[in-house]
């Protein structure tokens, strides 16, 4: 049992040091030397755990994934306007950005040419967005004239270029009062034409769609 929770404790020390690295670096700069140096353990102990630098790169996406998915389900309260959710996701996903060197690092990762995998944080985040797009145009929320597939891709881009901007030339934790305005910009920008009033419900007030 000991063993298991320092193996436990070890394999998390690498993920970490191995994000820490990669957001700063790149995954083509970054090395298992400097990786386990970081971590505070042996390149043998390293080896043991991630046979490559690619398996611990898969490792780091793999954990920014999952915490960002486990963000955004706090975002999905089906009572709140689309522009509401898309406020909250964005202010989530640029805290933990600055927050968790592991969202920086899977974030990095997934927006590295040197990296075609797929999938990872930036795919996970243009698949929430889409989804909230889709839905609020079944239930009337958003404009006829826009299509949620463009949307998403356009927003879905926005953010994370914005969170890789700010991880890679600027310190990580980015000032929350840049996150409020890039996150009132980036949903009022289009109001005008991209949300209408979500249609009264049958027995109920029509909700006025805000912005913030």
């Amino acid at each position: 049992m000991v063993k298991q929770e320092r193996a436990a404790r070890t394999r998390r020390a690498l993920i970490n040091a191995a994000a820490e690295i990669f957001a700063d670096d790149g995954y083509a700069l970054a090395s298992l030397p400097a990786i386990s140096k970081r971590a505070g353990v042996s390149t043998g102990a390293l080896h043991f755990h991630f046979p490559s630098k690619d398996s611990l790169a898969l490792a780091v996406e793999s954990d920014a994934e999952l915490a960002v998915r486990t963000m955004l389900e706090q975002c999905g309260d089906s009572s709140a306007t689309a522009p509401q959710c898309l406020g909250r996701a964005v202010t989530l996903l640029l805290d933990a950005v600055g927050s968790d060197p592991v969202v920086r690092g899977g974030l990095r990762l997934g927006g590295d040419p040197s990296r075609k995998r797929g999938g990872g944080v930036i795919a996970c985040w243009h698949e929430w967005v889409r989804d909230v797009l889709v839905r609020a145009r079944e239930e009337g929320e958003l404009s006829e004239q826009i299509s949620p597939e463009y949307a998403a891709v356009a927003i879905a881009a926005a953010v994370a270029g914005v969170a890789l901007f700010g991880g890679i030339c600027a310190p990580p934790q980015l000032p929350h009062a840049y996150v409020v305005q890039f996150r009132e910009f980036l949903l009022s920008w289009p109001a005008t034409s991209m949300w209408q009033e979500r249609p009264r419900q049958v027995g109920g007030p029509a909700e006025v769609v805000e912005s913030g």
